[in-house]
């Protein structure tokens, strides 16, 4: 099944996606609901990152650390229970085992030995979930793994099977985030993985639908007001079913609140893909 097509933007100045909201009329028909998810959970210690607390509020899905990338176990567990005190879905962000690197640093390594990394982080993420009174509802991998298995086979392959033995076990059937048009989501869907893509609010993407990369200047929105339109934009095109807002990016509570204001004013619903 090959139904994932990179993102298509439609905005009213070439080759600027997010600086203006409106849509083409030939565009695909806008989406009836879509989801917003951020990266959560990810301090460590006496390091903090970000303000999960006034970005909850905002989320309908968080992808919350699972302690090999970023997040040390108490910070996971109060991040698991506010999302539970809001009514968010919790998802698995796992990475790779690199906390100097934050999980940004691709490692090679034997798929064996990746798949037992990602089913440990998963079981470890949903006991605590569950004593915060949820669970976990769906996969996002983080940073290099994130890249990684858009384009790796091997690598995307190793973390479906972690994921396929952690629903076995549980009887439960977690869906996977990643990016449309990529080989994720595509192996996802050939072993019977749900498959949901997924759009950035806050990242650059360059004409061809993927997404400009961070070294490159400009590549991180940072202005509510074009994080918004570029987020009305995606979801009127109808190729992603959730928007992801960077924790970690200055302010991005107010950049969430923008985004689900202008999502509601132009009629589209924001609930959780599932």
């Amino acid at each position: 099944m090959r139904h994932h097509r990179p993102v298509t933007l439609h905005s009213g100045r070439s080759g600027q996606a997010g600086t203006d909201p409106r849509v083409d009329a030939g565009a695909a028909v806008a989406a009836v609901a879509i989801d917003v998810n951020a990266d959560v959970g990810e301090s460590f210690g006496r390091w903090e990152l970000g303000d999960d607390a006034a970005l909850m509020p905002h989320l309908t899905s968080a992808n919350v650390a699972c302690g090999f990338h970023a997040g040390d176990p108490l910070t996971l567990r109060r991040t698991c229970e506010s999302a539970v005190e809001h009514g968010v879905r919790i998802g698995a962000q796992v990475g790779y085992r690199d906390l100097a690197g934050f999980g940004r640093r691709y490692i090679e390594m034997p798929a064996a030995d990746l798949e037992a990394d990602v089913l440990y982080q998963l079981g470890a993420l949903d006991g605590i979930a569950r004593a915060a009174g949820g669970q976990v509802s769906y996969v996002k991998p983080h940073g290099a793994l994130y890249h990684a298995v858009q384009s790796r086979s091997t690598v995307a392959r190793a973390v479906l099977r972690a994921v396929a033995a952690f629903n076995d076990a549980h009887g439960v059937e977690l869906p996977v985030l990643g990016q449309p048009g990529a080989t994720f989501l595509d192996v996802a869907d050939d072993t019977g993985i749900t498959a949901i893509a997924e759009g950035f609010a806050d990242r650059a993407y360059r004409p061809d639908g993927t997404l400009t990369p961070r070294s490159e200047p400009s590549a991180v929105l940072t202005d509510p007001t074009d994080v918004a339109a570029q987020a009305v934009l995606l979801a009127h095109a109808g190729d992603v079913r959730s928007l992801c807002v960077h924790g970690d990016s200055p302010g991005a509570p107010a950049l969430a609140a923008a985004v689900r204001q202008a999502l509601a004013e132009t009629g589209i619903d924001v609930r959780p893909f599932t």
